[in-house]
């Protein structure tokens, strides 16, 4: 009897630790993200620090920058960068970060190489494999009916 009660005991405590299907669970939004089981899927993190390159000619700095900002929202329109922002002032020479929709390393490299401001050395970037949540895309949607300065 001990026995069968100890059974009984394990049995109810393995299926208060099962996982349960989400009741809310959208297969073909999950799918249309790109979403394992768990609603999730890789990015690639980059993290902008100060470059090699001190460019001087106010100029040429403003036209990399315009480039820079004009190639986040192309990225972010082709839904290739889905976050993008500055970090503020730090001891590490951090300036922002890129969470890139790309599904290696070498591609989001690619991306980056697309930015006039990267290229040009006024930028260097570190490159990550990044798990976050499948979802994060669907923010640009409501970013755009909030944003009251476009840049």
């Amino acid at each position: 009897m001990k026995k069968i009660l100890l059974i009984l005991m394990l049995v109810s405590c393995f299926k208060a630790n099962a996982q349960t299907v989400n009741p809310n669970y959208d297969s073909k939004l999950a799918e249309s993200l790109g979403a394992d089981d768990y609603g999730m899927k890789m990015y690639v993190l980059a993290i902008l620090k100060t470059g090699s390159n001190k460019i001087d000619d106010k100029e040429k700095l403003n036209e990399l920058f315009k480039g820079h900002m004009d190639n986040i929202n192309r990225l972010a329109k082709d839904g290739k960068l889905i976050v993008a922002g500055p970090l503020k002032k730090n001891d590490k020479n951090y300036r922002g970060i890129f969470i890139l929709n790309a599904k290696t390393i070498e591609e989001a490299n690619e991306l980056l190489l697309t930015d006039p401001a990267i290229k040009e050395k006024l930028f260097e970037v570190e490159v990550f494999e990044w798990y976050g949540s499948a979802a994060l895309p669907e923010y640009l949607k409501i970013h755009d009916k909030i944003e009251k300065t476009k840049h």
